[in-house]
């Protein structure tokens, strides 16, 4: 299998040329070959902090892709949106240099890890494994980390720690989570998405059961016993703990509520682990805490580090970020692109006490949009005013013929905005004090409320 292969290049000396070397998990990924001693080169697209970085630890990274970068390797890397008609890639191929996914290297990675913890699920992901760096951080385990966003704490999304854990948030899109090898796999939900890949939700249950199965003797296989998908993809399954808002091995006990900010405490088995306060909104975080403090008891780290690391969690990047205050009006973004997580998050804005609350929602990806249309077409009836950028098309061409037009047509009031500017214009002019503005989606939304922030700034001087 050409996974276990990579195992024979992962080692001291061996040549690893990296394509798409600055990207949020290729980075990373370089920092920590290079510390195993591999000898590594890069290149990407365009220059970027995440490239001077690498270059200041003596990594060299060529801008553009070019055949001639490859030669003399011993392996080439790459990351998922690099294909085979790449230059660098296609001559790799041509010279008989083994090429790997980003994925099988830091599955290569955790087998020298004794703790691997792999967070998964179709959302909360970011969260919990931000959760979980918190908790490691404040026990001191010094771990190695992979996060798909950016965590404040960190200033970036990934750390290259001396420590025996490696945490990981582990994606199921293209099964690439099928690489790793938890000795920790948690299962936050399942849902059916990715369907540009997956063909149903029985497909995506599937991966997910395939990746409870990677997980060895005398591992544990952590899951999210309230949720009904999850639970039908680990029927059978021998071992598997379970985690819950009121049920399961892990749950809240005596949970209360100041403004939107949850109190509980954690319990094993019945046991009082941990007396937890967050400093995140909404029930959804408290599902996610519950997660990340079952997942850290399991690794050993005791309740009080759990409790330290969780009060001083404030949030992932994009993931109910504060941007700011526009005429009075509080401006908060959110990576939410699933109607589950859109739920999640206009639930918890209902709870916080706020006038008004205003959507600002940017669709991403065609095949999710049409996929999941009576579902967004619900949840977007949910604020006060919504309002839609264009879809954000990623990877896509648009061969379902979808627009966020068929949205706004579907959800009484909703309008769509020709362009960001236009977008900007309409919030600026409608906020005002006591009003919670949402910029939503996985795209490049959020540079609307920082436009909004940015002009609010600028008319007060």
């Amino acid at each position: 299998m050409a996974n276990d292969r990579i195992h024979d290049y992962i080692v001291p000396g061996k040549r690893a040329h990296l394509v798409g070397i600055g990207g949020v998990s290729m980075s990373p990924l370089a920092e920590v070959l290079h510390g195993e001693g591999l000898i590594i080169t890069g290149s990407d697209m365009k220059e970027s902090p995440a490239v001077d970085h690498l270059r200041s630890l003596g990594i060299p990274v060529v801008i553009g892709h070019r055949g001639e970068s490859v030669e003399g390797k011993d392996l080439v890397i790459r990351t998922a949106a690099v294909h085979d008609d790449n230059p660098e890639i296609a001559a790799a191929h041509a010279l008989g240099i083994p090429v790997f996914e980003r994925a099988q290297a830091w599955g290569s990675i955790m087998r020298r890890y004794e703790n691997a913890l792999c967070i998964s699920g179709t959302h909360g992901k970011t969260s919990t494994t931000s959760m979980c760096t918190h908790i490691a951080m404040a026990a001191r385990i010094d771990p190695t980390v992979m996060i798909g966003g950016t965590l404040p704490i960190l200033g970036t999304g990934h750390r290259v720690g001396k420590g025996k854990t490696i945490i990981l948030e582990s994606c199921e899109y293209c099964n690439s989570f099928l690489s790793f090898y938890p000795t920790v796999a948690v299962i936050l939900n399942i849902e059916a998405d990715h369907l540009d890949f997956f063909k149903d939700l029985e497909d995506v249950e599937h991966s997910f059961r395939a990746f409870a199965d990677l997980v060895p003797p005398g591992g544990t296989v952590l899951a999210n016993g309230e949720d009904e998908n999850t639970m039908k993809a680990l029927e059978g399954k021998e071992g598997v703990l379970t985690f819950g808002l009121e049920t399961g091995n892990f749950h809240a006990k005596n949970l209360t509520w100041d403004h939107g900010f949850p109190t509980f405490d954690l319990v094993w088995d019945e046991k009082p682990m941990a007396h937890i306060t967050l400093q995140v909104p909404g029930e959804h975080n408290v599902k996610d805490a519950i997660a990340a403090a079952a997942a850290s008891l399991i690794l050993g780290i005791p309740g009080n580090a759990i409790a330290q690391g969780l009060k001083d969690f404030r949030g992932a990047g994009r993931r109910f970020e504060f941007k700011g205050k526009v005429k009075g009006a509080a401006v908060y973004d959110d990576y939410a692109h699933h109607p589950g997580e859109l739920k999640a998050l206009l639930d918890t804005a209902a709870t916080l006490g706020y006038d008004r609350v205003i959507c600002a929602f940017q669709p991403h990806t065609y095949t999710r949009t049409k996929a999941l249309f009576p579902e967004f077409v619900q949840v977007l009836q949910q604020p006060d005013i919504t309002f839609l950028a264009e879809i954000f098309a990623a990877r896509e061409k648009n061969e379902v013929g979808i627009t966020s037009q068929d949205l706004a047509d579907a959800v009484p009031g909703a309008k769509v905005a020709k362009d960001f500017e236009e977008l900007t214009n309409w919030l600026y002019d409608l906020a005002q004090p006591g009003d919670l503005i949402l910029t939503v989606g996985a795209g490049d939304i959020y540079t609307v409320g920082e436009a909004l922030v940015r002009r609010d700034q600028e008319s007060a001087t």
